[in-house]
Protein backbone atom coordinates (compact mmCIF):
# COMPACT_ATOMS: atom_id res chain seq x y z
CA UNK A 1 0.00 0.00 0.00
CA UNK A 2 1.06 3.58 -0.60
CA UNK A 3 1.38 5.91 1.92
CA UNK A 4 -0.73 9.07 2.13
CA UNK A 5 2.54 11.12 2.54
CA UNK A 6 4.13 9.81 -0.49
CA UNK A 7 0.98 10.52 -2.35
CA UNK A 8 0.85 14.12 -1.13
CA UNK A 9 4.60 14.51 -1.95
CA UNK A 10 3.48 13.21 -5.74
CA UNK A 11 0.85 15.46 -6.15
CA UNK A 12 3.05 18.36 -5.15
CA UNK A 13 5.83 17.54 -7.15
CA UNK A 14 3.35 17.38 -10.22
CA UNK A 15 2.03 20.97 -9.56
CA UNK A 16 5.44 22.37 -9.25
CA UNK A 17 6.26 20.71 -12.84
CA UNK A 18 3.01 22.00 -14.18
CA UNK A 19 3.51 25.38 -12.97
CA UNK A 20 7.30 25.32 -14.48
CA UNK A 21 6.11 24.51 -17.48
CA UNK A 22 3.36 26.98 -17.82
CA UNK A 23 5.95 29.97 -18.71
CA UNK A 24 7.46 27.43 -21.57
CA UNK A 25 3.85 26.56 -22.93
CA UNK A 26 2.64 29.69 -23.45
CA UNK A 27 5.90 30.94 -24.92
CA UNK A 28 5.34 33.29 -27.87
CA UNK A 29 7.18 31.43 -30.36
CA UNK A 30 6.21 33.71 -33.31
CA UNK A 31 9.78 34.09 -35.32
CA UNK A 32 10.78 37.76 -35.53
CA UNK A 33 13.06 38.64 -38.53
CA UNK A 34 14.89 42.36 -39.22
CA UNK A 35 13.89 43.32 -42.39
CA UNK A 36 16.55 45.40 -44.39
CA UNK A 37 18.28 45.74 -47.61
CA UNK A 38 19.51 43.64 -49.45
CA UNK A 39 22.96 43.63 -50.50
CA UNK A 40 22.13 43.23 -54.14
CA UNK A 41 20.13 46.52 -53.69
CA UNK A 42 23.52 48.74 -52.87
CA UNK A 43 26.00 49.68 -55.04
CA UNK A 44 30.07 48.99 -53.52
CA UNK A 45 33.27 48.51 -54.46
CA UNK A 46 35.51 46.35 -52.66
CA UNK A 47 38.73 46.61 -50.31
CA UNK A 48 41.67 44.93 -49.72
CA UNK A 49 44.08 45.89 -46.33
CA UNK A 50 46.61 44.40 -44.86
CA UNK A 51 46.87 43.64 -40.61
CA UNK A 52 50.81 42.66 -40.47
CA UNK A 53 50.79 38.95 -42.09
CA UNK A 54 47.29 38.95 -42.47
CA UNK A 55 45.46 39.95 -45.41
CA UNK A 56 41.91 41.64 -44.62
CA UNK A 57 38.82 42.74 -47.00
CA UNK A 58 35.71 44.49 -46.98
CA UNK A 59 32.96 46.48 -48.86
CA UNK A 60 33.10 50.30 -49.79
CA UNK A 61 30.43 52.10 -49.75
CA UNK A 62 30.68 55.30 -51.56
CA UNK A 63 27.85 58.02 -52.11
CA UNK A 64 27.01 59.76 -55.23
CA UNK A 65 29.10 63.13 -55.59
CA UNK A 66 32.42 64.73 -55.72
CA UNK A 67 32.84 65.04 -52.22
CA UNK A 68 34.97 65.63 -49.91
CA UNK A 69 33.21 62.99 -47.98
CA UNK A 70 32.92 61.72 -43.85
CA UNK A 71 33.90 58.49 -43.45
CA UNK A 72 32.62 55.69 -41.41
CA UNK A 73 34.43 52.47 -40.21
CA UNK A 74 32.02 49.71 -38.92
CA UNK A 75 33.28 47.51 -36.11
CA UNK A 76 31.28 43.74 -35.83
CA UNK A 77 30.14 42.82 -33.04
CA UNK A 78 30.41 38.93 -31.61
CA UNK A 79 30.72 35.85 -33.77
CA UNK A 80 31.70 36.08 -38.07
CA UNK A 81 30.88 38.09 -40.50
CA UNK A 82 28.35 38.34 -43.36
CA UNK A 83 28.08 40.90 -46.18
CA UNK A 84 24.47 40.18 -46.67
CA UNK A 85 23.36 41.06 -43.00
CA UNK A 86 20.72 43.32 -43.33
CA UNK A 87 21.15 45.14 -39.49
CA UNK A 88 25.08 45.95 -41.13
CA UNK A 89 23.27 47.09 -44.32
CA UNK A 90 20.54 49.03 -42.90
CA UNK A 91 22.84 51.17 -41.51
CA UNK A 92 25.53 50.77 -44.17
CA UNK A 93 22.66 52.45 -46.95
CA UNK A 94 21.24 54.73 -45.18
CA UNK A 95 24.61 56.73 -44.20
CA UNK A 96 25.63 55.91 -47.90
CA UNK A 97 22.40 57.52 -49.30
CA UNK A 98 23.00 60.60 -46.50
CA UNK A 99 26.52 61.56 -48.00
CA UNK A 100 28.98 59.53 -46.24
CA UNK A 101 31.59 56.45 -47.20
CA UNK A 102 31.19 53.55 -45.26
CA UNK A 103 33.51 50.95 -44.91
CA UNK A 104 32.20 47.48 -43.44
CA UNK A 105 35.06 45.11 -43.01
CA UNK A 106 34.64 41.36 -43.26
CA UNK A 107 35.88 40.45 -39.44
CA UNK A 108 39.04 38.51 -39.60
CA UNK A 109 37.98 34.58 -40.49
CA UNK A 110 35.27 35.80 -42.33
CA UNK A 111 34.02 36.06 -46.26
CA UNK A 112 37.58 37.22 -47.89
CA UNK A 113 39.41 38.16 -45.07
CA UNK A 114 42.21 36.12 -43.04
CA UNK A 115 42.72 34.85 -39.91
CA UNK A 116 40.50 33.81 -36.60
CA UNK A 117 38.23 36.17 -34.74
CA UNK A 118 37.70 33.27 -32.18
CA UNK A 119 41.26 32.94 -30.43
CA UNK A 120 42.11 37.11 -30.94
CA UNK A 121 41.22 39.74 -28.31
CA UNK A 122 40.16 43.31 -28.32
CA UNK A 123 43.58 44.54 -29.23
CA UNK A 124 43.66 42.15 -32.45
CA UNK A 125 40.53 43.54 -33.55
CA UNK A 126 41.07 47.11 -32.82
CA UNK A 127 44.03 46.60 -34.75
CA UNK A 128 42.34 45.37 -37.72
CA UNK A 129 40.20 48.36 -37.57
CA UNK A 130 43.21 51.09 -37.47
CA UNK A 131 44.61 48.96 -40.74
CA UNK A 132 41.53 49.49 -42.11
CA UNK A 133 41.05 53.52 -41.51
CA UNK A 134 45.01 53.89 -43.01
CA UNK A 135 43.29 52.13 -45.92
CA UNK A 136 40.83 54.38 -46.73
CA UNK A 137 43.83 57.30 -46.21
CA UNK A 138 45.56 55.99 -48.92
CA UNK A 139 43.15 55.33 -51.02
CA UNK A 140 42.16 57.28 -54.33
CA UNK A 141 39.03 56.76 -55.05
CA UNK A 142 37.62 59.74 -53.16
CA UNK A 143 38.73 62.74 -51.10
CA UNK A 144 37.69 61.88 -47.31
CA UNK A 145 36.79 64.74 -45.39
CA UNK A 146 37.35 62.95 -41.72
CA UNK A 147 37.17 59.53 -40.48
CA UNK A 148 35.45 57.73 -37.63
CA UNK A 149 34.47 54.39 -36.23
CA UNK A 150 30.95 52.53 -35.57
CA UNK A 151 31.23 50.21 -33.03
CA UNK A 152 28.02 47.75 -33.57
CA UNK A 153 27.19 45.34 -30.47
CA UNK A 154 30.63 43.93 -29.35
CA UNK A 155 32.18 46.37 -31.65
CA UNK A 156 31.05 49.28 -29.16
CA UNK A 157 33.34 47.84 -26.47
CA UNK A 158 36.22 48.21 -29.24
CA UNK A 159 35.35 51.79 -30.55
CA UNK A 160 36.32 53.32 -27.85
CA UNK A 161 40.05 51.50 -27.60
CA UNK A 162 40.23 52.11 -31.46
CA UNK A 163 39.94 55.87 -30.54
CA UNK A 164 42.68 55.97 -28.09
CA UNK A 165 44.97 54.28 -30.31
CA UNK A 166 44.94 56.26 -33.72
CA UNK A 167 44.98 60.16 -34.45
CA UNK A 168 42.56 59.47 -37.04
CA UNK A 169 39.72 59.39 -35.38
CA UNK A 170 37.34 61.98 -35.40
CA UNK A 171 34.01 60.49 -34.17
CA UNK A 172 32.93 57.25 -32.51
CA UNK A 173 29.92 55.33 -32.22
CA UNK A 174 28.70 52.86 -30.15
CA UNK A 175 25.41 51.07 -31.36
CA UNK A 176 23.60 48.99 -28.83
CA UNK A 177 27.49 48.38 -27.17
CA UNK A 178 27.93 47.47 -23.14
CA UNK A 179 29.70 50.09 -20.79
CA UNK A 180 29.76 47.48 -18.50
CA UNK A 181 32.39 44.52 -18.11
CA UNK A 182 32.01 41.61 -19.93
CA UNK A 183 31.52 39.56 -16.83
CA UNK A 184 28.29 41.86 -15.80
CA UNK A 185 27.32 41.78 -19.69
CA UNK A 186 27.69 38.14 -20.13
CA UNK A 187 25.30 37.74 -16.95
CA UNK A 188 22.43 40.20 -17.73
CA UNK A 189 22.40 38.32 -21.53
CA UNK A 190 22.33 34.77 -20.45
CA UNK A 191 19.64 35.82 -17.85
CA UNK A 192 17.75 37.19 -20.70
CA UNK A 193 18.31 34.05 -23.03
CA UNK A 194 16.81 31.57 -20.19
CA UNK A 195 13.61 33.44 -19.59
CA UNK A 196 12.83 33.57 -23.12
CA UNK A 197 13.64 30.11 -23.36
CA UNK A 198 10.61 29.54 -21.55
CA UNK A 199 10.80 29.92 -17.63
CA UNK A 200 10.26 32.26 -14.73
CA UNK A 201 12.63 34.94 -13.88
CA UNK A 202 13.41 33.89 -10.81
CA UNK A 203 14.57 30.58 -11.81
CA UNK A 204 16.89 32.52 -14.36
CA UNK A 205 18.00 34.60 -11.84
CA UNK A 206 19.16 31.47 -10.25
CA UNK A 207 20.27 29.45 -12.98
CA UNK A 208 22.04 32.20 -14.82
CA UNK A 209 25.38 32.52 -13.05
CA UNK A 210 25.86 28.75 -13.24
CA UNK A 211 25.77 29.20 -16.94
CA UNK A 212 27.66 32.02 -17.44
CA UNK A 213 30.85 30.15 -15.66
CA UNK A 214 30.23 27.36 -17.89
CA UNK A 215 30.82 29.34 -20.61
CA UNK A 216 33.63 31.34 -19.04
CA UNK A 217 35.40 28.37 -18.58
CA UNK A 218 35.52 28.38 -22.96
CA UNK A 219 38.84 29.12 -24.53
CA UNK A 220 37.46 32.31 -26.38
CA UNK A 221 36.52 33.77 -23.12
CA UNK A 222 40.38 33.87 -21.84
CA UNK A 223 40.85 36.40 -25.09
CA UNK A 224 37.86 39.11 -24.49
CA UNK A 225 37.25 38.37 -20.54
CA UNK A 226 37.90 40.86 -18.14
CA UNK A 227 37.24 43.87 -20.29
CA UNK A 228 35.90 47.24 -18.81
CA UNK A 229 35.28 50.12 -21.66
CA UNK A 230 34.48 52.87 -19.32
CA UNK A 231 38.78 53.27 -18.66
CA UNK A 232 39.07 53.74 -22.62
CA UNK A 233 35.47 56.15 -22.97
CA UNK A 234 37.59 58.56 -20.35
CA UNK A 235 40.23 58.46 -22.71
CA UNK A 236 38.11 59.59 -25.98
CA UNK A 237 38.63 63.37 -26.52
CA UNK A 238 36.31 63.18 -30.06
CA UNK A 239 32.51 63.56 -30.11
CA UNK A 240 30.94 60.45 -28.80
CA UNK A 241 27.27 58.79 -29.51
CA UNK A 242 25.95 55.70 -27.58
CA UNK A 243 22.72 54.82 -28.72
CA UNK A 244 20.55 51.99 -27.39
CA UNK A 245 17.18 50.09 -27.63
CA UNK A 246 14.86 50.10 -24.62
CA UNK A 247 14.39 46.46 -24.90
CA UNK A 248 17.64 45.26 -25.18
CA UNK A 249 17.82 41.58 -23.85
CA UNK A 250 21.41 41.55 -24.93
CA UNK A 251 22.75 44.60 -22.94
CA UNK A 252 21.99 46.14 -19.21
CA UNK A 253 20.68 49.23 -21.23
CA UNK A 254 20.04 50.89 -17.40
CA UNK A 255 23.35 50.36 -15.86
CA UNK A 256 25.12 51.66 -19.14
CA UNK A 257 23.52 54.84 -20.16
CA UNK A 258 24.70 55.45 -15.65
CA UNK A 259 28.02 54.20 -16.51
CA UNK A 260 28.51 56.26 -19.52
CA UNK A 261 27.13 59.32 -17.46
CA UNK A 262 30.30 59.35 -14.74
CA UNK A 263 32.06 59.88 -17.92
CA UNK A 264 34.45 63.13 -17.62
CA UNK A 265 33.03 64.58 -20.60
CA UNK A 266 29.86 64.63 -22.73
CA UNK A 267 28.72 61.34 -24.38
CA UNK A 268 25.67 62.03 -26.18
CA UNK A 269 23.49 58.90 -25.05
CA UNK A 270 20.09 58.14 -26.49
CA UNK A 271 17.99 55.19 -25.30
CA UNK A 272 14.80 54.51 -28.53
CA UNK A 273 11.95 53.41 -27.34
CA UNK A 274 10.57 50.14 -27.98
CA UNK A 275 14.44 49.00 -29.93
CA UNK A 276 15.82 46.00 -28.94
CA UNK A 277 19.74 44.72 -29.72
CA UNK A 278 19.16 46.41 -33.27
CA UNK A 279 17.34 48.96 -32.58
CA UNK A 280 14.39 48.24 -34.75
CA UNK A 281 10.68 49.60 -34.96
CA UNK A 282 8.59 46.64 -33.42
CA UNK A 283 5.66 47.56 -36.62
CA UNK A 284 8.03 47.57 -39.26
CA UNK A 285 10.82 45.50 -38.41
CA UNK A 286 13.17 47.63 -40.12
CA UNK A 287 15.66 49.76 -38.02
CA UNK A 288 14.35 53.05 -36.44
CA UNK A 289 14.48 55.68 -38.99
CA UNK A 290 14.80 58.23 -36.37
CA UNK A 291 17.89 56.21 -34.76
CA UNK A 292 19.26 56.37 -38.44
CA UNK A 293 18.77 59.76 -38.70
CA UNK A 294 20.31 60.87 -35.38
CA UNK A 295 23.14 58.76 -36.45
CA UNK A 296 23.80 60.79 -40.16
CA UNK A 297 23.48 63.57 -38.38
CA UNK A 298 25.83 63.13 -35.93
CA UNK A 299 28.82 62.04 -38.27
CA UNK A 300 27.75 64.73 -40.12
CA UNK A 301 28.17 67.48 -37.28
CA UNK A 302 31.29 65.42 -35.85
CA UNK A 303 33.56 67.65 -37.44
Amino acid sequence: MIKKGCVTVAILLTLLVFVLLIPFVLKDRTARYLIGPDLSEIEYSEIFFRNGDLKLSGMLFIPEGEGPFPVAVIIHGSGPSYRNNPWYLSVSKHLKDSGIVVLLPDKRGSEKSEGDWRISNFEDLAGDTISAIESIKDQHQFVVSYIGVIGMSQGGWIAPLVATKSDNVFFVVSMSGAAVTTEEQLLHEEFNNIVQMGTYRMVAKIIAPFTTTIIRNREFWSYIGEFDPIPYWQEVSVPAFAAFGENDSNVPVEESVLRLAEVDRKITVKVYPSGGHTITDPVTGMVQSLFLNDLAGFIKNAS
